[in-house]
């Protein structure tokens, strides 16, 4: 076979190939069960490096319903919504009655209850918003280059706005932690832009509760509100946590009917040491003297604490370089 032969059999040379997308610009990639692992980093770099630059040290979080309205929504409009963080009310059917229905006898029962719990209810949005305002005024006295306690919530309605409120009322930094939910959660108008966040995963909203708090605050909520709570006693009861976090009951009457924990010591499920794990508080006032106590005794004039300071007074520079990014960075609690 001569040459010409040869290069007539021969494939042509293919045209131009199109450049394949970067590994960290493919959406379809990053979007797909092969991009989890880099979907969840990104859940775990993406905040830190936000807590970095706002200069956040440590949060105090209250959790509570998505349910509770303001008192004066309650008062005028009372509404359930169709579930927990929905924008959505629920159907016309489950609503409880309007003021004016209840005193003129239309409602039932179940309407006049629920109605009934809705302004009850209520005052615990007022109580969070009153506290997360305690504690704000108070934080920002403390020295030092970072926000200390910062007030944080999951960021959508209820108690969660309440407190987000209360601390943007004080004129202080506060923090959403929000999820992406299949119905509609929107971030409370309260929250800081700069620190407000939206996660797919829920354990990674979860790492970011837990180890950034020195203090929880739980009020009267569903089965959220439970998870949280369970979740970091259940890490202090295990001594999981190297640094203590201050566990504050809120409304030991509602508690008290929804969850028997005495009765897990008598039947052996818990220690009766693992009672003194959480304190009960029924005002603003007694649950800020808990948690301006134990916080001050177990951080701000901890060996650890003074540590930091004398760091931070020797190393930190008033405007961060680079190098100095790291120790101005939030305070993750290490685990044991």
């Amino acid at each position: 076979m001569d040459r010409l032969e040869k290069e007539q059999m021969m494939p042509e040379v293919p045209g131009e190939v199109e450049e394949g997308p970067l590994a960290y610009e493919n959406s379809e990639f990053l979007n797909s069960p092969d991009g989890r692992l880099f979907r969840i980093m990104a859940e775990y770099q993406e905040p830190m490096a936000r807590f970095r630059r706002e200069r956040i040290q440590d949060t105090v979080v209250f959790f509570g319903s998505a349910r509770f309205r303001a008192l004066d929504v309650a008062s005028s409009e009372l509404e359930l919504l169709a579930n927990t963080g929905s924008a959505q009310a629920a159907p016309h059917h489950e609503q409880p009655a309007r003021p004016g229905e209840i005193e003129s006898g239309e409602a039932s029962r179940l309407k006049l209850k629920l109605a009934e719990a809705a302004v009850e209810m209520a005052r615990y949005y007022e109580d969070a918003r009153r506290l997360a305002g305690m504690v704000a005024t108070w934080a920002q006295t403390l020295p030092g280059r970072r926000h200390r306690f910062v007030v944080t919530s999951g960021g959508g309605p209820g108690i969660m706005e309440a407190a987000n409120r209360g601390a943007y009322e004080a004129g202080c930094k506060t923090i959403g932690l929000n999820i992406r939910l299949p119905f509609e959660q929107h971030p409370n108008p309260y929250i800081t832009p700069g620190l407000s966040f939206d996660f797919h995963y829920f354990f990674m909203r979860k790492y970011w509760f837990a180890y950034l708090a020195k203090a929880l605050v739980v009020f009267p909520g569903g089965f959220g509100t439970l998870d949280e709570m369970f979740e970091v006693l259940t890490l202090e009861q295990t001594n999981k946590l190297a640094k203590k976090i201050t566990v504050v009951i809120y409304g030991s009457e509602y508690w008290k009917h929804v969850i028997n924990l005495e009765m897990l010591v008598e039947k052996g499920a818990i220690a009766p040491a693992d009672l003194e794990l959480f304190q009960f508080a029924d005002t603003p006032e007694e649950a800020f003297r808990i948690l301006k106590r134990e916080l001050t005794e177990n951080h701000l004039e901890s060996d650890y604490e003074r540590e930091q300071q004398r760091l931070e007074r020797e190393r930190i520079p008033v405007e961060p370089a680079p190098n100095a990014q790291e120790m101005l960075g939030p305070d993750i609690t290490k685990t044991r």
